[in-house]
């Protein structure tokens, strides 16, 4: 895990070593305060020579007026260096995240992966700055100034830093326990964190419900685990605050009763050794305080790199092959030869589907809920792998093409829509990242959304709000569909297209939709059955798999399931 943690730093291998001397140099500047006021009371006030301490002192200011310029570069670039490593590992964990396939995020929470780009994050940067250059400095400033004790006398300096390895011991075990209650903290934090994005999100369904009571108690439950595991943490850093600074107060009187002794009972000659041990005993506590200031923050940060590595190691289950071919020249035949699908160990959704589409056909896919119908379009484009048999595009399986030619080619409209925060502009942009003014008003007027346009105060630069709360769920199906004109691939997948539409804006879409299904393969996922009365071919789809495939007059004469559902839903008798 250390080798992995210091990888980050190769690309900022100067800026490390900038700080990392001038902390050095800053800490050995602590030692010259003692060293030089030894040199004053030893030879200078004897000598009553009131240049030379004069000469001593100014050189003192000099000294730390370069150590505080030092401490700038330190406290800047250091934490520069912790937060430049903040970003490579956020980066590199959001590009890891965005390769993960839809099974990835049907197990996890939202505010979870949030808390851990961000929180745990954050502290890990912190370590990275501290970490190494705190723990070096703090043993090389116990060995020197342990040697400068030993020459001052070499027994004194054993009994005055006797305490030295029961502190270390004691960081060391304190160290542990901090590390298991953070990730208790990080786990209680990532839960808090879901659980207010969960009610944020749907604070329009909380209130027309008049839950609020129910998701304050909610909410008041995680406040109270998160707090729990806080106050835990501030137990185990307490105690050891308090341990550690007792033993350190008790090591300056050590040094302070065991000089005294040594002095009067004639081991040590000068007196002035005596305040020059005691400085150094204040000195010596300087690195022991700073290792225990390191326990409060390295346990965070390691525990932080933990759960940081647990996520990069969970590699995406659905990637490209070596050797992957890039799919150009689409014409649009599919098959589905023998295709299962399951999800996890739970019973197969889909067992041994056989059925093939011909260039330009519109197919559509009818059948009660939970049949499969989408599960069976989500195949297409790779968000779910199959478990068995193969899907062919232009007789090119899609396991042997990239991820990205083959979802190039496939353009979604999907049941729920999702609209960024951002301008309507940017939405509609979303399906042609480098559309011209004049693509985007041409897809908005395929879409029907050319009027919402114009109603609107700021027309395309209409900031839509959280998930286009500005929009009403006609005119968010509208811009998912001007996505899709703006793509315009060669196969298109709709699912639930016009399911949140007015009857007379349906009937304008589905105008639309049929113009540009024109020479396309069309995939069509529908309730609505009136919407799919064109379709070259119908396939009734249930748990058992295909029940019935047709055309609409050709069901309809079969009087089966599709017959069934037809006449359910326009009350037919």
């Amino acid at each position: 895990m250390i080798k992995s943690f210091f990888a980050y730093y190769k690309p900022y291998k100067k800026l490390f070593f900038l700080d990392f001397f001038c902390a050095v140099i800053v800490a050995g500047l602590e030692i010259v305060f003692p060293v030089v006021v030894n040199k004053v009371i030893r030879e200078y006030l004897p000598d009553q020579d009131l240049v030379l301490i004069i000469t001593a002192v100014s050189a003192l200011v000099g000294f730390y007026i370069f150590s505080a310029m030092l401490q700038y570069i330190v406290t800047y670039f250091g934490h520069k260096l912790g937060h430049l490593i903040e970003r490579d590992m956020r980066k590199r964990l959001f590009n890891h995240l965005t390769l993960q396939p839809f099974t990835f995020y049907d197990d996890r929470k939202v505010g979870e992966l949030m808390s851990r780009m961000t929180t745990d994050l954050f502290e890990i940067g912190e370590v990275a700055h501290h970490g190494p250059e705190d723990i070096f400095i703090a043993i090389s400033s116990l060995i020197v100034t342990f040697v400068l004790m030993f020459y001052v006398h070499p027994i004194l300096a054993v009994i005055s830093v006797v305490l030295v390895p029961i502190i270390t011991v004691l960081i060391v075990y304190f160290n542990k326990r901090m590390t298991k209650v953070n990730r208790e903290i990080y786990n209680e934090l990532a839960d808090f964190n879901s659980g207010i994005e969960s009610v944020m999100s749907g604070i329009r369904v909380v209130k027309a419900f008049s839950n609020e009571e129910f998701e304050n108690q909610k909410f008041y439950k995680l406040n109270e685990g998160y707090k729990n595991a806080k106050l835990k943490f501030y137990q185990v850093m307490g105690l050891s605050h308090t341990i550690n600074t007792l033993l350190i107060r008790l090591l300056s009187l050590i040094a302070l009763l065991a000089s005294s002794v040594f002095y009067i009972k004639g081991y040590i000659s000068d007196y002035s050794d005596v305040i020059y041990f005691i400085l150094l005993t204040n000195v010596l506590i300087k690195p022991i305080e700073k290792m225990n200031a390191v326990i409060e923050s390295y346990p965070k940060g390691i525990a932080g790199f933990k759960r940081y590595q647990e996520l990069l190691s969970i590699k995406p289950s659905i990637v490209d092959k070596t050797n992957a071919e890039e799919l150009n020249n689409v014409l649009g035949n599919i098959e589905y030869k023998n295709v299962s699908f399951s999800y996890g160990e739970e019973k197969e959704v889909l067992s041994k589907i056989n059925f093939k589409i011909k260039a330009g056909e519109t197919i559509a896919f009818v059948g009660p809920s939970g049949g499969g119908k989408s599960t069976l379009c989500n195949l297409l484009p790779r968000f779910y792998d199959i478990t068995g048999g193969d899907i062919l595009i232009d007789s090119k399986s899609i396991q042997d093409v990239t991820l990205k030619s083959l979802r190039e080619n496939i353009g979604i409209v999907q049941q729920e829509v999702f609209i960024f925060n951002g301008s309507l502009r940017d939405n509609i942009k979303y399906g042609k990242l480098d559309a011209t003014e004049e693509e985007i008003l041409k897809a908005a007027k395929y879409a029907q959304l050319d009027e919402v346009i114009k109603d609107l105060e700021f027309g395309l630069d209409t900031i839509l709000g959280d998930r286009g709360i500005k929009l009403s769920g006609g005119q968010r199906q509208r811009l998912s569909i001007a996505r899709m004109f703006l793509k315009n691939p060669p196969i298109l997948i709709l699912d639930e297209a016009t399911s949140a539409l007015d009857s007379t804006t349906e009937m304008l879409i589905q105008e639309s939709l049929e113009k540009l299904s024109k020479g396309r393969t069309t995939l069509v996922i529908a309730h609505r059955l009136s919407t799919i009365k064109n379709a070259d071919r119908i396939f009734v789809i249930t748990k058992k798999g295909i029940l019935e495939s047709g055309t609409h007059k050709e069901l309809l004469n079969n009087n089966g399931m599709y017959a069934k559902l037809y006449n359910m839903q326009f009350d037919i008798s």
